[in-house]
């Protein structure tokens, strides 16, 4: 299977709280299979199935309460 990494640079975030909310929102999509969040640098890195689209991964950080920029 097709592995893709997906980078997110994510605006919102400002503790260990924000950080866990959005890897639940990212972790929770079917076809993510690891979640990387760094919070330094407002940052996500998603491994997913190349079936997951951007638009998935933007709409569930957005559900959490954060946003995408792109």
């Amino acid at each position: 299977m097709t592995i893709q990494t997906t980078w997110l640079k994510i605006e919102g975030m400002s503790c260990n709280h924000c950080k866990a909310a959005v890897e639940r929102a990212l972790k929770q999509i079917d076809g993510v299979r690891n979640v990387l969040v760094d919070l330094d640098n407002k940052r996500a890195t998603v491994t997913h199935n190349p079936k997951v689209t951007m638009e998935e991964l933007a709409r569930a950080v957005e559900r959490a309460g954060y946003q995408v920029l792109t």
